[in-house]
């Protein structure tokens, strides 16, 4: 970690991973994921936290107003389980709503899977942090996060936050002339 080092936040929603009785997949999912498609120098500051809507809530304040993440990425918590609370917590905290992610990232899941209908993601903003909420299996965050990468640093630009750049081999970053 460089003092040049954005901080990108990582949190795991799972009850079972979060008393060890479950490896987190989801987190490395995440880490793995961000190597290949961020080129800017960054370092995750991750959490594994239970499902629980103060927790998260908590947890996702923390990452963006004590840890100062330009942008905090969940994963689980989606679904319609009724531990799945995630998204409540998500816009709880959030000052604006970024419904396109969720639906940009439903659209491409429901070429995979059918059950994507059921995944309720979305996204939003804290101050000068972007909160994107991921689903819980390895694949489809890559499957998602692929989707969305391009606008996420414009995003992160336009609250404030840390120029971003994206690894052109992976991912390339949409932002307009001159921005």
């Amino acid at each position: 970690m460089t003092e040049t080092s954005v901080p990108i936040g990582v949190v795991t929603v799972s009850d079972r991973a979060s008393r060890g009785l479950y490896e987190d997949k989801g987190g490395p999912g995440i880490v793995a994921a961000l190597s290949e498609l961020v080129a800017s120098p960054w370092h995750p500051v991750a959490r594994v936290i239970a499902d629980e809507r103060a927790l998260i809530a908590e947890t996702l304040i923390a990452l963006a107003d004590a840890e100062r993440c330009p942008l905090i990425l969940t994963t689980g918590g989606t679904g319609p389980a009724p531990r799945d609370v995630t998204p409540e917590a998500t816009e709880a905290v959030s000052d604006k709503l970024m419904p396109g992610f969720g639906e940009l990232m439903r659209a491409v899941s429901l070429k995979a899977v059918p059950t994507a209908i059921l995944s309720r993601q979305t996204a939003g903003i804290r101050g000068c942090s972007l909160i994107v909420n991921l689903p819980g299996k390895p694949s489809a965050i890559r499957e998602c996060l692929d989707a969305v990468m391009p606008a996420i640093p414009y995003c992160i630009d336009l609250i404030g936050g840390p120029r971003l750049e994206t690894n052109p081999a992976h991912c390339i970053a949409f932002r307009p002339k001159g921005a």
